[in-house]
C-alpha cells in the first residue's frame, strides 16, 4: 500500500498536470477514496499550497496561485527544460532576470539526480546559438561560483588576463554582479591580499572548491557602484573627463556599465568619467553620441581631439 508522503506527492503531481480534477477522478487515478482524497487536500493545505475548490456535479479541485510558492514536483523531461532554459539566460543575461536565473539554477542542479545532470551536461554541450557573444561565460561556472559564495568556500581557478597570460588564482568569492553585458566576480584575492575583480567569461577552468573561510568587510557598501568602478576607470591608462550637454537621463541608456561612470553637473549637463588607453577609440564612441561635449582631460586626449578637429577641417575645406 502506498505510504501517506508517497500519496501526496502524486496528488500534487496530479494536480500540476490538470488544470482541474473532480474528486472521483483523482480517487479513481491514485486507486484511493474520495474521502482520503479530501483527507489529502487538506494536508496539502496545511502545508501552504493553494488548493482551490468548487462545488457542485461539475466541481473539483485546482492548484491556485498563492502568495508564498511551494516547491514544484518536476517530471524528468521538465527538469531538463527548465534547466536549459536558465543556462541559456544566465549565458546571456537579461536586465533585471540574470542574476535570479543563476541563483535557481544553482538550487535545481545541486538537486537533480545523478544520471540528469549528466544528461542536462550533454544536452548543453551540444546545443550552440547563433550570434553567441565570444566573451559569453560558461552558465556552469556562474552556478558553481555561486555555489561557493553561498558555503564560504574559497575557489580555485585559471583565470586569463587582459595581454592572455593564464595564472591560477586562489579566492573567498563574495558577490556575483551583471553589468548587463558581463558577468564579474568580487573576491578576495588571497595570493595578492586584497580585493580585485575577475570578469566570469575570462575564468578557463572549472572552479573548484577549498577550504572554508571566514568572511572579510566588503571593500564598498555599494558593490555594484564598487564595480563600475572597477570595470570602467581602473585598469586603465588614462582617467578621461567630458562634460556632455544634457541630462544624465538623456545618456543613461547609451552609457553601459562598461563605458563609465555619468554624475549631474546641473540642470543641463552631465559629467562623464571614463577609463580608456587609447585616444582615438574613445574619440570615436563619443563622437557617436552625437551630443555636443567639452573635454575637460586628460591633456594628451585634449590634443588628439584638436589633431583630429583639424584634419576634419582641411578634408572639408578641400571638399569646397
Amino acid at each position: 500500500m502506498m505510504s501517506s508522503t508517497a500519496r501526496l506527492l502524486q496528488l500534487l503531481s496530479l494536480l500540476q498536470l490538470r488544470r482541474e480534477w473532480t474528486g472521483a477522478g483523482l480517487a479513481e487515478r491514485m486507486g484511493v477514496t474520495d474521502r482520503t482524497v479530501r483527507r489529502d487536500i487538506d494536508k496539502l493545505r496545511e502545508l501552504g499550497y493553494p488548493i482551490q475548490a468548487s462545488a457542485g456535479m461539475a466541481g473539483g479541485y485546482r492548484l491556485g496561485a498563492g502568495a508564498q510558492l511551494p516547491p514544484l514536483l518536476l517530471e524528468n523531461d521538465e527538469a531538463l527544460a527548465v534547466a536549459l532554459g536558465l543556462a541559456a539566460v544566465a549565458a546571456s543575461p537579461v536586465a533585471g532576470v540574470a542574476e535570479a536565473s543563476v541563483r535557481a539554477l544553482t538550487k535545481l542542479e545541486q538537486v537533480l539526480p545523478a544520471r540528469l545532470r549528466n544528461r542536462f551536461a550533454t544536452l548543453k554541450a551540444a546545443v550552440t546559438r547563433i550570434g553567441r557573444p565570444s566573451d559569453a561565460v560558461d552558465p556552469q561556472h556562474l552556478t558553481e561560483i555561486s555555489a561557493a559564495i553561498a558555503s564560504r568556500r574559497q575557489l580555485s581557478f585559471e583565470y586569463a588576463r587582459a595581454d592572455g597570460q593564464r595564472i591560477r588564482r586562489v579566492v573567498e568569492p563574495y558577490h556575483l554582479v551583471d553589468s548587463g553585458q558581463r558577468w564579474y566576480l568580487v573576491a578576495w584575492d588571497t595570493r595578492r591580499g586584497d580585493w580585485r575583480t575577475f570578469r566570469a567569461d575570462r575564468i578557463r577552468t572549472h572552479p573548484s572548491q577549498r577550504a572554508r573561510f571566514t568572511p572579510r568587510d566588503l571593500p564598498a557598501g555599494d558593490v555594484a557602484a564598487y564595480v563600475q568602478e572597477a570595470i570602467s576607470r581602473s585598469p586603465y591608462r588614462y582617467d578621461v573627463s567630458v562634460r556632455l550637454h544634457g541630462p544624465v537621463s538623456d545618456f543613461a541608456s547609451r552609457v553601459g556599465l562598461s563605458a563609465g561612470q555619468l554624475f549631474p553637473d546641473g540642470d543641463q549637463h552631465s559629467l562623464l568619467r571614463a577609463g580608456w588607453d587609447n585616444a582615438d577609440e574613445f574619440l570615436g564612441w563619443l563622437f557617436s553620441l552625437d551630443v555636443d561635449f567639452e573635454l575637460l582631460g586628460p591633456p594628451e586626449f585634449i590634443d588628439r581631439c584638436r589633431q583630429l578637429s583639424a584634419r576634419l577641417a582641411r578634408t572639408v575645406d578641400g571638399a569646397q
